[in-house]
């Protein structure tokens, strides 16, 4: 009788269940693994379980009961699973996006196309405050008959390389100026546009941080930097350098100008009007050949332009009709923003035979020529680019090789460093008679000239951040503008929502490596939302520069985007090589073997907001899409009326 009660209450081992009576362990039933969620184990209870639905536990504490969720999957299931959640999800987006986009329309305006959203009206609109004179409407003319030369700075004006001007004045001004003052001014004018030991350091800082901000930090250094080289020269330089009395007294002798983009800075050297008429002549004809040094430096951010001042367009007026003149900027614009210095050399190609098949046979009818080159490098390899304008009888066909040799032997190594490339100056003659160093043509600016078979000899630098490229380039406009924002601001919306939903999953994987997404790097994150908003909400004629602010920020949140990839791989691919102890632990693994996909989704995101923003931001800049004809005579045909 006791061996009967004792076989009576004999529990059934655990995963199974016994609802009927006796003591044989044939009555053991194993429980129902459908109703037993991957993440659980069956669990003991005293006395046995006698109901099909087992007791289980989930095999952590981070999932949560019933279901054994994370707080994602959750979110998920509670509408549904996976494909009726995205689509509410989009839904939702969609919904927001149309009002956001008519809220913008109202506040900004529709975004068809008129003539200041063209890329001339953005290249005078950046910075007004740091024009000249020369370039304000109703300016004397006068000054475009006295202008001498104008003599560029050189470098790149960073923080390790600021703007300085060379020693020994320019064949130009020889006659114009005390040479001893002026390698003194030359001094001076060097130490005001060097930068302070404190303001690199915060541009370094702030590029670990966010990057973005570095880029406004050096921006608003530069701006400022101009403004004082603006006011030493105005107000502060007595202009001792000057022979001419009359320059001297009044100041008026010299002005300090920029490009919009403030990559590019130069000097204006006049007339006093004081000097012989004899020596006012002869002054006067060695403005040609002129050098015009583009703005830009081939970056994403400040793509190479020319930039074409009233006082430029005057001179160059005098021998080439305004229209002419301006359709041919419009144009070679359009093509240069799209040259990039990491490729440069292939690059530069159509630009050399745009030139050659639309500008210069246009040119030749008013005895004017154009030729690209490569002006004032420097020790460190950095040369700017521009164009040569020669006009008469003068051909850059009648250099001769006596003149390369000439160039070579009295050139100092300190001058051999700064070519962009040695090379040059040893291919054979038939090559270089097109690259030859300027120095003796425009007298006193380095350089060389660039063509076909000159440009693969040219020298370039790649930085870090070269896979950016990818991303972050100047395309040509697509047109639909409305349609193209409408679909940013639903992919900025997208971008928040994903962001989101990641943040919510590495919350639960762990808060170091939520931190770790977050933070690395900081701002990166998240900033992208309202920067991109900031754009598309902004005004002329600030909507190019937010745009392309926005677009770093997009780039610089791909380290978030590649944070999370490292700790989900160290997280979960540690996991996979520790041998399963239970058989329900392969479907936990397969559950979380798509933690990948959320990122994944984020990555795919953003290279569609980066590749919608640089259409629009090339639909702000070129609103004339005949600039890209390549029928030479329909591309001439669309020149504006006088």
């Amino acid at each position: 009788m006791y061996n009967c009660s004792i076989l009576h209450l004999i529990e059934c081992p655990v995963g199974t269940y016994k609802d009927v009576e006796g003591s044989d362990e044939h009555l053991c039933t194993p429980c129902s693994l459908d109703l037993l969620p991957n993440r659980a184990n069956f669990i003991y209870v005293r006395g046995g379980v006698s109901q099909p639905a087992c007791p289980y536990k989930c095999i952590s504490d981070k999932y949560r009961m019933p279901s054994c969720y994370t707080p994602l999957e959750e979110l998920i299931y509670t509408f549904g699973g996976i494909w009726p959640f995205a689509l509410l999800l989009s839904c939702i987006l969609v919904l927001l996006s149309l009002l956001l986009n008519t809220l913008r329309i109202k506040v900004v305006g529709s975004s068809s196309y008129h003539r200041e959203n063209s890329i001339d009206h953005h290249s005078h609109h950046h910075f007004p405050y740091l024009l000249s004179l020369s370039e304000v409407r109703g300016a004397r003319a006068d000054e475009t008959q006295s202008h001498v030369h104008r003599m560029y700075f050189m470098g790149p004006n960073t923080f390790r390389e600021p703007w300085h001007l060379p020693y020994s004045p320019p064949n130009a001004i020889i006659e114009i100026v005390y040479e001893d003052a002026f390698n003194r001014f030359i001094d001076e004018i060097n130490s005001v546009a060097a930068y302070d030991w404190w303001e690199g350091s915060v541009h370094i800082i702030l590029s670990v941080i966010a990057y973005p901000c570095a880029w406004s930090w050096k921006q608003w250094r530069r701006r400022y930097k101009i403004h004082r080289l603006q006011e030493y020269v105005k107000s502060e330089y007595d202009h001792s350098c000057l022979r001419s009395c009359r320059s001297r007294a009044l100041y008026k002798g010299m002005k300090v100008g920029a490009t919009p983009d403030l990559m590019v800075a130069y000097i204006d050297f006049f007339l006093g009007g004081d000097e012989k008429r004899l020596d006012m002549v002869s002054i006067i004809q060695k403005r040609f050949p002129m050098c015009i040094v583009f703005g830009g430096d081939g970056s994403y951010m400040s793509p190479y332009n020319l930039h074409s001042d009233t006082l430029l367009t005057n001179l160059l007026g005098q021998h080439v009709p305004a229209t002419v003149w301006t359709r041919l900027v419009a144009g070679l614009n359009a093509h240069l923003r799209t040259v990039r210095h990491g490729s440069i050399r292939s690059a530069l190609i159509p630009v050399i035979n745009w030139i050659n098949s639309h500008a210069n046979p246009q040119l030749d009818f008013h005895g004017v020529r154009i030729e690209l080159g490569w002006f004032q490098a420097t020790a460190s390899g950095y040369y700017q680019l521009g164009l040569l304008v020669a006009v008469g009888d003068y051909c850059f066909h009648n250099m001769h090789p006596p003149d390369l040799l000439d160039r070579n032997i009295n050139e100092s190594p300190r001058q051999k460093v700064a070519c962009p490339r040695k090379s040059l100056t040893q291919q054979p003659w038939a090559c270089t008679s097109h690259a030859l160093p300027l120095k003796r043509i425009t007298g006193g600016i380095n350089g060389g000239l660039i063509n076909n078979t000159t440009v693969k000899f040219l020298d370039f630098k790649r930085d870090f951040a070269f896979p950016l490229y990818i991303l972050l380039h100047n395309s040509r406009p697509v047109g639909r503008q409305d349609s193209l924002q409408l679909l940013i601001t639903i992919m900025i919306l997208s971008d928040l929502a994903v962001t989101l939903l990641l943040l919510i999953q590495f919350y639960w994987i762990s808060l170091g490596a939520f931190l770790a997404v977050l933070l690395i790097l900081p701002l990166s994150l998240l900033s992208p939302f309202p920067a991109g908003l900031n754009a598309l909400f902004s005004k002329e004629p600030r909507r190019v520069s937010l745009a392309r602010i926005y677009a770093l920020w997009n780039a610089t949140s791909l380290s978030n985007i590649a944070v999370a990839f490292i700790c989900g791989i160290v997280h979960y691919g540690f996991s996979a090589f520790q041998p399963p102890d239970k058989p329900s632990a392969l479907n936990i693994r397969r559950d979380d073997d798509i933690w990948w996909l959320l990122p994944t989704i984020l990555l795919l995101f953003k290279s569609i907001e980066a590749r919608f923003v640089n259409w629009h931001i090339a639909n702000l800049e070129i609103e004339d899409f005949s600039l890209f004809c390549p029928d030479p005579d329909a591309f001439w045909a669309h020149e504006p009326s006088s």
